[in-house]
Formats: structure tokens, sequence, C-alpha cells
């Protein structure tokens, strides 16, 4: 059953996350002192950048020796050359390389530029941040932690900016999710006509990443925001089951 009314609340207030930060107290003091209160069934969504910042997936540029490869790219591009070595270095394949556009396969199977390194809100110059290793487990990690310190059962999705295949333009989706659905499956079902459905998918919790970011920004410091109006049963599904086989896949 679709919900009939969604409220999503940015949450304003934390401080640049630096490795070993405790994101759940701190997400916690920050709904808190917004004079909010995390509810059962609210989902939260967290900016990749904070979770890859706490779990010290961080690095400086300086500390960077670029290979051939990506001296050569830089070349080609005029791009700073460690900065495509960091980005090689994630990839597990290059999807395309093309007027200075970098595509790439993660290892986690996600398709995107750059491998989902980003120079952006990196908190410090000359450093880039990095996916996180497992952006599924970090959700978890965190689901947990935030039920630990509130008592409150939400779902978190772990949220990035990827551009599209079909469309211009970038919106969140989720790279990371623990409680809630990836996919709505109408397969099966039937519309008013008695037509039936033989492959619509809703991406759930995509929708949810793209809700959040119209609240969270880019510039705005507004790292976490809150789904509340969800009406979703709990499953064991994750960001992978978002990743479409090569062979499924007609860009590539």
């Amino acid at each position: 059953m679709s919900a009939r009314r969604l409220v999503v609340t940015g949450v304003h207030g934390l401080p640049e996350i630096r490795p070993g930060d405790d994101l759940a107290t701190l997400i916690a003091n920050a709904v808190r002192a917004e004079g909010e209160q995390l509810r059962d069934g609210d989902v939260l969504a967290v900016a990749q950048k904070i979770v890859s910042k706490s779990e010290g997936r961080i690095v400086p540029l300086a500390d960077v020796v670029p290979g051939p490869r990506a001296l050569e790219m830089a070349r080609d591009s005029g791009k700073d050359a460690r900065q495509l070595e960091v980005v090689l270095s994630e990839s597990a394949k290059v999807v395309r390389w093309s007027h200075g556009v970098l595509i790439s396969q993660t290892r986690h199977g996600f398709v995107c530029a750059n491998a989902g390194v980003d120079r952006s809100n990196a908190g410090a110059p000359d450093t880039v941040i990095l996916l996180p290793v497992d952006p599924d487990a970090s959700a978890t990690r965190l689901r947990e932690a935030i039920r630990a310190k509130t008592g409150a059962t939400v779902s978190v999705i772990v949220t990035d900016t990827f551009g599209r295949a079909w469309r211009e333009g970038h919106m969140n989706v989720a790279i990371g999710i623990a409680g809630l659905p990836a996919l709505k499956r109408y397969v099966g079902q039937f519309d008013p006509e008695g037509y039936e459905l033989r492959v619509t998918e809703i991406a759930v919790a995509d929708e949810v990443a793209a809700a959040a970011e119209l609240v969270m920004g880019k510039l705005d410091r507004c790292p976490v925001a809150i789904v509340r109006g969800l009406a979703l049963t709990e499953t064991a599904e994750t960001a992978r089951d978002y990743v479409r086989p090569a062979e499924k896949d007609l860009f590539r």
C-alpha cells in the first residue's frame, strides 16, 4: 500500500566528521537539538560522505603516486593524475573513458563516474573521499547503533549522487540499505483494466534517497534527513539488489 503522506525533515548541526567519530551519537544529538525525536518506522537517510569520513575512507592526494596509466589520462584530459590514480585503484573495471569523463564499475558493482571518488565536501584541501568498503554493512551498523542509542527501530539508507544513463542531471540514490526493501515488485499483479504487470519494479530506497536530497542539498551542510510516513515491510534486501548483471545492461 502506498503512503498517504510523507514528511521529510533535514537534520542540521552535525560537526565536520572525522575518522572514528560515533555517527549514531552525533546524529541522535543533532536530531534532539532540532527538537525532533526518532520514531519506530522512520527512515534515516545519511550522506555517504559522512559515513566514509567516519570510517576513514579519506585519501590525501599528497600521499598518492600516480602510475603510467593515470599520468597518460592526465595528459589527455588535464585532470589531476593523483586523483585519477585513486579512481583507478577503486575501480574493478573502467567502463568508459572519453573526453575526460571516466565511468567505472566499483567493486560493489555500481557503475558511476570516477568510482564514486569525490573531492567535494572532503573537509580538507587536496583530499578525496572514497565510497565505504561495504555500504550495506555501514547502514546495518548505523541502524543497530541508533537503536541502542535511542531505542527507535529505524531503517537506514546511505545515499550518494549518481548520474543517469537515460537523462541529464544527477540524483540521490541508495548505495547502502538496512531495514527496508530495495524494490517494490508489481510483477504478476493486475491494473484496474485487468492488464498483468510483467516487469514493473519500483526502486523504493532510491526514491527515498531522492526525496531526502530535496532537504539535504549539496552545499547546505545537512548530511542527514528523516523520512517519515512510509509503511514498508522490512526485508533482507540490500543495495546490491540494484546491480544489474552486465548481460542485461544495454549500456555495456
